[in-house]
């Protein structure tokens, strides 16, 4: 039988004794890793899997059969599909086991579980293998909001143009003396919070179709029955871009 850990936060801990892991995420399976002689490789997962804002993971030992298939391979690769025991040598015996995975495409029943235990909370690695040494990227897509020291690294690695404010972007929007103009800020409003929509509802006539698909992705943030009445309207659009924009 093939020992496998799955790392989690501590609040799922009373669920799984009772039903077990679940098959969760867009591959529907669980993710785990073999349990190997180096306790880094095996927990490599939790310090990433802490960005995500937990507190405090928890590890789930569980048992499986060796032949049973799994996909198994690098995050940043394609996987491939093999036995359960295949899988584990293939981690064991890769020249860098860092940033590989064993997915189990189904759930784990509370029948497999081994244990559940406590485990060092700063092991592994963040952002990837060899992100330590590296300066760290302060994009939106790369540091999401709310994640360990976020304010601080946006402030010290801040990106080459800094995301302009709401006002900035109604300024922009007003001064605005061109359709690229206009376009740029409506993208940057359809990342803001709701506001008043009479800021924008004036372009909705606006001849060029890239200026009001745009507008469609902005009017997305806001709330109330004019805001709806415009999204309407823009789903009748003649251009299909629009039609689409206001339909999503």
């Amino acid at each position: 039988m093939a020992l496998m850990v799955h790392l989690t936060p501590e609040k799922n801990a009373r669920r799984i004794r009772r039903a077990g892991i679940a098959a969760n995420g867009f591959r529907r399976g669980v993710f785990c890793m073999p349990v190997m002689p180096s306790y880094v490789l095996s927990h490599q997962w939790l310090r990433e899997l802490r960005r995500g804002g937990q507190r405090l993971i928890v590890a789930v030992d569980f048992r499986i059969p060796d032949d049973e298939p799994v996909l198994v391979g690098h995050y940043g690769a394609a996987q491939t599909e093999l036995t359960a025991a295949e899988a584990i040598s293939v981690i064991l015996h890769v020249g860098d086991a860092r940033g590989y995975e064993i997915l189990v495409p189904r759930a784990i029943t509370p029948a497999e579980l081994h244990r559940i235990r406590q485990v060092r909370q700063v092991t592994g690695w963040r952002y990837h293998p060899n992100a330590h040494g590296r300066r760290p990227c302060a994009c939106p897509a790369c540091l999401g909001r709310g994640e360990f020291k976020a304010a601080d690294l946006r402030h010290r690695f801040a990106t080459d143009e800094l995301e302009l404010t709401k006002p900035q972007l109604l300024a922009r929007l007003r001064q605005a003396d061109n359709d690229d103009d206009l376009i740029d800020a409506l993208y940057g409003l359809a990342r803001r919070s709701r506001g008043d929509v009479i800021d924008v509802a004036h372009l909705i006539d606006h001849p060029n179709p890239e200026v009001r698909c745009s507008l469609a992705w902005a009017l997305r943030r806001y709330r109330g029955s004019e805001a709806r009445r415009l999204l309407a309207r823009l789903a009748a659009d003649p251009d299909c871009d629009v039609r689409d924009a206001a339909m999503q």
